[in-house]
């Protein structure tokens, strides 16, 4: 009893040493979660938050833009071809008279969502299975490991050129074609991850308590990947709408009557010697997008990154 007592009174006394010098204040604060961390990081990293902002405006414009100007981006008006940037085309018009700024708003919405779908399905396929790979090892981890090289190996343009014919040029061909080889380098980052945690307590005791392998991979083993993962998706979406635009430029993404910021650029650079804002604009909101998940994979990156931490 004696013991137990004098236990009691050397705790108490601990505990008042731990916590001598700091304020009510600072002693009624709640603890600070990661993801609370997270953000404060973030929130202090200037950069990123400049990246955040962009992307926020560019947002914005996309989607209020053309309530703003009044103009529809399909109405074709021959008498007003190819002018420039005025009070009632404020990114002036194109070689059919159709305004260019609803025109670039409504191809940002294309080119932002093709982006997103891309980094969703990637996200989806590379996590389960490098998750898979990385839990259940041997033979299921060959497999799924000679699967990435053989898919990691195809040539990309053939792919896109090949679904193009046998499912025609829709935003449906181009975001499988973009996507089919993508999750590949996510698989292994993902596989990387799980190799390192698998073994640790809280997945053995997952296991004697009767957990199925999907329910361990969903909520034990991918939300202990997250950090790493979200850097990942954040650095693939300006990749993927890059990708978008690039395949437009070409001919081999979204056609007419639909428009994305890839096909306003194709456009642009046949009439670039006497018209070049047409070429300028939507160039220059790739060239904002991109920059700012950039600065914002930048900022996760350090944010997250555990050896940071204060």
């Amino acid at each position: 009893m004696t013991e137990t007592k004098q236990t009691v009174v050397a705790a108490e006394d601990f505990r008042r040493i731990g916590t001598a010098g700091l304020s009510g204040e600072q002693l009624s604060k709640p603890a600070l979660t990661y993801w609370r961390d997270v953000w404060r990081r973030f929130r202090e990293n200037k950069l990123a938050l400049l990246g955040l902002i962009i992307l926020i405006a560019v947002v914005l414009m996309l989607y209020i833009g053309p309530l703003l100007s009044g103009q529809d981006y399909q109405f074709i008006n021959g008498a007003i071809k190819n002018q420039p940037p005025s009070r009632e085309h404020w990114f002036g018009t194109d070689e059919m008279g159709r305004d260019l700024f609803t025109r670039v708003c409504v191809g940002g919405r294309v080119s932002i969502i093709i982006g997103l779908c891309c980094t969703l399905v990637m996200f989806v396929i590379g996590s389960l299975l490098g998750a898979l790979a990385g839990l259940k090892g041997g033979l299921v981890d060959d497999i799924i490991m000679r699967i990435c090289e053989i898919v990691g190996n195809l040539p990309y343009l053939i792919i896109v050129v090949i679904l193009s014919i046998v499912l025609g040029q829709s935003m449906f061909s181009l975001v499988l074609a973009m996507s089919l080889t993508a999750w590949v380098g996510t698989t292994r980052m993902v596989r990387g991850q799980i190799l390192q945690i698998k073994e640790q307590d809280f997945i053995q005791a997952a296991y004697a308590l009767g957990a199925g392998t999907g329910r361990i991979i969903l909520k034990h083993l991918i939300p202990n990947t997250l950090g790493i993962v979200m850097v990942d998706i954040t650095m693939s979406v300006p990749g993927f709408i890059f990708g978008e635009a690039f395949l437009s430029y070409i001919g081999l993404g979204i056609q007419a009557p639909g428009t994305s910021w890839g096909a306003l650029a194709s456009a642009g650079q046949q009439t670039m010697m006497f018209y070049p804002y047409q070429l300028f604009f939507p160039c220059l909101m790739i060239v904002f997008t991109i920059l700012a998940f950039h600065l914002i994979g930048d900022g996760l990156a350090d944010a997250l990154d555990p050896k940071l931490r204060a």
